[in-house]
């Protein structure tokens, strides 16, 4: 299960629960410099080709080809590793757009640009904005709850976010996910009200990959802990069952 941004492993705390109880070992790492007591300096400079290059080593590990489960910005990391490594199946859960696809709504072309005020920020680490991760990606859990999440947020990387929200500025195509290169079945969630990636720009993703996104009605971002996410677990789980059999 690969984390997104401002993030760690610990986001799925919850979420795994259910998939270790039917039998499955759940691998949670935290992206490179995200771990517990690194620095905000750790993320300065690292590209989201470097995060791949790390859970690629890690898929490569494992003694069969993995599931991936990716949130957010973890998502788009877990399309682009199923696309350089062998995989069982690719679960994406509100999933960052890969290179080439455009968002078209006012929130997204928002996150894209309000970066630009913080300078060049694509040498910098982005400090976690709580107001805003509490407006927008935990705005369905409950208030205590969401303040305890947002405090656990770190710094990101803001090359990464570079990479992945101004993807047309990028002469390298890093977040590039080639239609065709991923072989591996996939599943793609979206929480209807989601307004960092929109059900609309989710479903672009999921056609890309050959998939269609399952919508869930009422939630938000945060589907990995947010009121509805047995459900959104549950479907997963039951979609392994169905399309990965090897797997269930």
């Amino acid at each position: 299960m690969i984390h997104g941004a401002f993030c760690g492993g610990w986001v799925f705390e919850r979420f795994r629960g259910p998939f270790e109880a039917a039998g499955h070992a759940v691998l949670t790492p935290d992206l490179r410099g995200h771990g517990p007591g690194e620095p905000s300096s750790a993320v300065v400079g690292v590209s989201m080709a470097d995060y791949v290059r790390d859970m690629v080593a890690l898929a490569r590990d494992q003694p069969e080809p993995p599931l991936l489960i990716g949130h957010s910005m973890g998502g788009l990391v877990a399309a682009m590793v199923a696309a350089k490594v062998k995989v069982a199946g690719l679960a994406m859960l509100a999933p960052s757009p890969p290179w080439g696809i455009a968002g078209g709504s006012l929130e997204e072309a928002g996150s894209a640009m309000a970066l630009y005020a913080l300078g060049p920020y694509w040498a910098q680490a982005i400090e976690p904005d709580r107001f805003v991760a509490k407006l927008y990606s935990l705005d369905k859990m409950g208030a205590e709850e969401g303040r305890q999440v947002a405090r656990r947020m770190r710094a990101e990387s803001g090359r990464a976010m570079f990479e992945t929200l101004n993807w047309w500025l990028d002469p390298f195509m890093t977040t590039s996910v080639p239609s065709g290169s991923v072989t591996a079945p996939v599943f793609a969630a979206v929480g209807e009200r989601d307004l960092i990636n929109p059900p609309s720009t989710v479903r672009q993703t999921a056609s890309k990959l050959g998939a269609e996104a399952r919508l869930y009605p009422g939630m938000s971002h945060w589907l990995i802990a947010e009121p509805g996410w047995d459900k959104v677990a549950a479907a997963c789980l039951a979609w392994i069952e169905e399309a990965l059999p090897a797997a269930a």
